[in-house]
């Protein structure tokens, strides 16, 4: 079975273009849309994703938003711990696949690490 993984150095979850994520205030409050609207940069990644190292500058720090946590998922998107794992490598699928593309690099480091 499958587990999900965060992998290093990927970044999807980065690219915060509000255009594709067209639901995005039924699962944001108020003052965390004015949060991640303020992230997304004019490229549409998030201001804190360094593009050179691709890795997130405030990740200690990150928004609740920015993390793959059970209470966060099942808050944010009706989604029990017991669906999570699943859950989550679908977003990611979808996101890797979106931003870089279903046969790209890390796709492939995304799927490799799921499956370890």
């Amino acid at each position: 079975m499958a587990t999900w993984r965060c992998v290093k150095q990927c970044g999807a979850c980065c690219n915060l273009d509000p255009a594709e994520r067209p639901d995005i205030e039924d699962y944001l409050s108020p003052d965390e849309l004015e949060l991640y609207l303020s992230m997304v940069g004019a490229d549409g990644w998030c201001t804190n994703y360094d593009r050179l190292t691709r890795e997130c500058r405030i990740y200690p720090n990150r928004p609740r938003f920015c993390r793959v946590e059970p209470a966060v998922f099942q808050d944010m998107y009706n989604v029990s711990p017991e669906q999570l794992n699943d859950f989550a490598i679908e977003c990611c699928q979808q996101q890797i696949s979106g931003v870089y593309g279903d046969r790209s690099l890390e796709m492939l480091r995304f799927e490799q690490a799921i499956q370890d």
